[in-house]
């Protein structure tokens, strides 16, 4: 590696990748603006569809729009078919993995099937799994998870949860919030989340095993895990870009505006960005999760859950945080590359982007690399456009003109 030195955003960077993004630069002449070069970001929460779901998205597709987006690492969720619960199965989708352009992690789930009702094969799966996780659904059994984390723990391997109570979802498909009250919709109240996160800190201490909470939402969530760090708990978690930005007071009847958990209060925003701010939030994932057209024109109430983030990730932290001074840009970037590779023991490599970050620009879903094209943010103007990515010394996305 080379000295350590910071870009003209004041972003620390390796000297060899400022020197070899100059290199690339040059090759392929980009238009004059403002230009920053950035670590590859990794996201830890994304769903590439495959095997099972191609409809929605492949690996080959999903990769792309993670280059587009200035991603050079991912890991990926299974909620899948076949549940990657097995050896043979997890291989099926590290085979479809080799489709992608950029590096690829699958988890392992944690039950058999995703049923949440014996633990999978999480020993034969560890050597070649990145976590376990059971995303899409929490596991409902405290007994289960203790179990799991157990095995976990002796295997060197961390707990990646997705904390759900269904008892207490009652059919809700966005916050129980003032939208939902004003709007006759049914609402997920905050504790379906926070809940299981306490039940599940309480199993972390138990037993020591290294345990991460998915895609928090809620302040609650946001002051329990800072209470477990303060008390020495083995624990990370992640937050995603629409709940740093966006509240139930921007919601339409439209299923774009759908995703699990859902956009919740102003309240809880701010606190989600003052966790970021003071560690107790350790990175930015995307749940990167994208559906058919017709599965998303159903409504608020009738969509399936879930949105699409590779492509807008960075641009939205940018124009709404960063650029309005709210959150500094080092601390952005060590959330989205440096805070998840670190957790989870994934290397950079010679991997960085490279973005320009004066030309405002619409969003416009139809240009996307992905296959899903509901994002909360189309029609928005935002700024820092990706103009190239370069993972494992390879060019993978390349937007100069």
């Amino acid at each position: 590696m080379g000295e350590m030195m910071k870009n003209l955003h004041g972003v620390l960077v390796d000297s060899t990748v400022i020197s070899s993004a100059a290199a690339m630069v040059t090759a392929f002449p980009c238009p004059a603006g403002s230009f920053a070069v950035f670590p590859g970001f990794c996201d830890v929460h994304v769903h590439f569809r495959e095997p099972g779901f191609s409809y929605k998205e492949t690996m080959a597709t999903g990769s792309r729009a993670a280059a587009r987006g200035g991603y050079t690492a991912v890991c990926t969720m299974p909620n899948l078919n076949p549940v990657p619960d097995s050896v043979p199965h997890l291989e099926e989708q590290l085979r479809l993995a080799k489709n992608g352009c950029i590096a690829i992690y699958p988890y392992g789930s944690i039950t058999v099937g995703q049923q949440g009702e014996a633990l999978a094969d999480l020993a034969g799966m560890a050597p070649l799994a990145i976590a376990f996780s059971d995303d899409g659904r929490g596991v409902q059994s405290e007994s289960l998870m203790r179990q799991a984390m157990l095995e976990a723990k002796r295997l060197g391997k961390m707990i990646v949860a997705h904390c759900e109570d269904n008892s207490l979802l009652h059919g809700g498909y966005i916050h129980a919030g003032d939208y939902a009250a004003a709007h006759g919709h049914r609402g997920i109240c905050s504790e379906s989340e926070w809940g299981p996160i306490a039940r599940d800190i309480k199993l972390a201490k138990e037993t020591g095993c290294a345990y991460h909470v998915c895609h928090i939402s809620c302040k609650e969530s946001v002051e329990l895990i800072r209470k477990a760090k303060a008390e020495g708990v083995d624990i990370t978690c992640e937050t995603a870009p629409h709940y740093l930005t966006m509240d139930d007071s921007y919601l339409q009847e439209d299923g774009r505006f759908k995703m699990n958990p859902p956009l919740r209060s102003a309240a809880d925003r701010e606190a989600l960005v003052e966790g970021l701010l003071d560690g107790t939030v350790d990175m930015i994932a995307t749940d990167h999760a994208p559906h058919s057209a017709e599965e998303k024109a159903r409504g608020l109430e009738k969509s399936a859950f879930g949105v699409v983030g590779l492509e807008t990730a960075f641009p939205v932290l940018y124009t709404h945080l960063i650029r309005p001074g709210i959150l500094p840009l080092e601390k952005a970037i060590h959330a989205l590359a440096v805070a998840p590779r670190e957790r989870f023991g994934i290397p950079m490599g010679d991997s960085y982007t490279v973005w320009e970050l004066d030309t405002p620009y619409t969003v416009d879903p139809e240009a996307f690399a992905s296959m899903g094209r509901a994002t909360p943010f189309a029609g928005d103007t935002l700024f820092g456009r990706c103009v190239l990515t370069v993972c494992g010394g390879k060019l993978v996305y390349n937007d100069c003109v």
